[in-house]
């Protein structure tokens, strides 16, 4: 079956922050759950680090910088920790760095939206949001939680404060 001219355009490279921090000196990793109808009942393997896609010649960090923005409505600065790429599933490259950091008390995401038509067929368009939430867990459970994929991201994380 052959992609969509629409899908065919889309980029086959995406950029992400996989922010960490540590209470009582353990290690804990923020990951964000996709919104809309295709993941309001998928828990494990379905959550991400917040990522997009990048544009050709875009410089990968910056976009990675802006998804974290736009996703869950907070910036995140710091050391940035190089953690290289991965290829998901469906063929996309996701770079990725780390970055020590918190969110907010009262901390509610705010991501950007998207439109698609729901139900399927029906002629009528809804809007969702691009994440429907973000919370830090501990490593076990983020391993249970993260796109499959991505697991590596973790792994190079754990090496990289290691070193």
């Amino acid at each position: 079956m052959q992609d969509s001219p629409q899908k065919q355009k889309r980029s086959r490279v995406s950029a992400g922050l996989l922010m960490f921090r540590r209470k009582n000196y353990i290690l804990e990793v923020l990951l964000v759950h996709p919104g809309g109808p295709f993941f309001r009942n998928k828990d494990e393997g379905a959550w991400t680090i917040p990522k997009g896609e990048a544009s050709g010649g875009e410089d990968l960090l910056t976009r990675a910088q802006i998804e974290f923005e736009e996703e869950l409505g907070t910036k995140a600065s710091g050391n940035w920790i190089p953690l290289g790429s991965i290829k998901q599933k469906g063929g996309k490259t996701v770079h990725a760095w780390a970055v020590q950091g918190d969110l907010p008390e009262s901390f509610k995401p705010r991501s950007n939206t998207f439109q698609i038509e729901w139900p399927p067929r029906s002629g009528k368009l809804k809007e969702f949001p691009e994440i429907d939430r973000a919370e830090f867990f501990l490593d076990a459970v983020a391993r249970q939680k993260i796109n499959s994929a991505q697991v590596v991201l973790l792994d190079r994380l754990h090496a990289a404060l290691n070193r």
